[in-house]
């Protein structure tokens, strides 16, 4: 072996030598001198009470609470529109007016007639409380009276239907008419929604029908408001199970006041089917071992490993069952060096004074 070789491999055993002395021999210098032979610094955090919910998850459309295609009950031409494209009406309001000359004619002509007949009417019961006109005369007037009222309230119902009016609040689609076009009772006028609230309907697997109720919270996301939270309550839930899909039909009722969401919509939607207070351990204390879960407690300034049965996660956070209690500190940080029980430990920001005796140096 030459010279040149035998002074690498002293040199590559001096370094590796110093490494292992730098990794192990400074800090176990360190933890002697202030806390004890051994103490592993790790990070702590208390268990405490968390509020968890049960959350199912679905897709709905969202529906307007009334919503009609507005038609003419007759066929007949357009006199004038009264209304723009997405105008906000109130019931009553006049929307439309058609053509009724004819109509005008028969309705003056049944209201002379009604106006005649009464006349009649009170000259014959004159004559007849006079004794110059049988009772018979009477009830005969009467009866034209009752004919000519019918007729005039029948022209009355048709001048209505000359115009067109707003069913309940709510606010128009586009115009699909104009003034002179013949339209019938199949002719599109407009849509009309009442969208202050919405009705948003979504599917729910039937394995979720026991946790759902009537006034349980709902949140609803759409697409087109990135970040924004819609929020309302379930309104009702359909009798039947579709067959098909083994679902039910859920419908819920948001509040929409700006008119932010639009009739036919897909909005993500959350559930909340069930709340509780559970105690929770940050998920990065459990430890997973052979399908069994467990968390290092620190008791005495040493690490005790402990079997938990864990719940519900959620982001950030786990739902823990048995095997801890309210107020235990759980190691979040420096697990993985604490390989057995008994480990002396010394917790991540506490003084020489804060740390328990058990951890402390000699």
């Amino acid at each position: 072996m030459g010279r040149g070789r035998i002074i690498i491999i002293i040199v590559l055993f001096s370094l590796i030598g110093a490494s292992a002395w730098l990794l192990y021999g400074g800090e176990e210098q360190s933890g002697r001198g202030r806390f004890g032979r051994g103490a592993v610094t790790v990070g702590v955090e208390a268990i405490g009470l968390r509020t968890f919910s049960d959350i199912v998850e679905a897709l709905g459309t969202a529906n307007a609470r009334e919503s009609i295609t507005l038609s003419s009950p007759v066929s007949e031409i357009v006199r004038e529109v009264h209304f723009d494209d997405g105008q906000i009406v109130k019931r009553g309001d006049i929307l439309v007016t058609l053509v009724s000359e004819e109509e005008n004619a028969q309705l003056r002509e049944a209201q002379a007639n009604v106006l005649e007949a009464r006349q009649q009417y009170i000259r014959t019961k004159e004559l007849v409380d006079r004794g110059n006109a049988s009772g018979a005369t009477l009830d005969t007037q009467q009866r034209r009276v009752d004919e000519v009222q019918s007729r005039l309230e029948a022209l009355q119902a048709r001048m209505a239907d000359r115009l067109i009016r707003a069913p309940f609040d709510g606010v128009l689609g586009l115009r699909q008419i104009s003034a002179g076009s013949l339209i019938s009772p199949t002719t599109e006028i407009t849509t009309l929604d009442d969208i202050d609230s919405i009705n948003l309907d979504f599917a729910v697997p039937e394995r979720f029908v026991a946790t759902l109720g009537v006034g349980q919270s709902v949140t609803a996301t759409v697409e087109a408001y990135p970040g924004r939270m819609f929020e309302g309550t379930v309104k009702s839930i359909d009798s039947r199970i579709d067959p098909a899909t083994r679902s039910v039909i859920v419908r819920a009722e948001v509040p929409n006041n700006d008119h932010a969401i639009k009739p036919g919509m897909l909005m993500e939607v959350e559930v909340v089917s069930r709340v509780w207070q559970g105690l929770s351990l940050p998920e990065e204390a459990v430890i997973p071992t052979g399908g069994e879960n467990f968390v290092f407690v620190v008791e005495n300034g040493t690490s005790v490993r402990k079997k938990v049965e864990l719940g519900l996660r959620r982001p950030g956070y786990v739902e823990v069952l048995s095997g801890v209690n309210e107020g235990d500190r759980v190691v979040t940080e420096g697990t993985l060096r604490l390989g057995r029980q008994g480990i002396k430990v010394r917790v991540l920001g506490e003084t020489d004074e804060q740390q328990p005796s058990a951890s402390r140096g000699n």
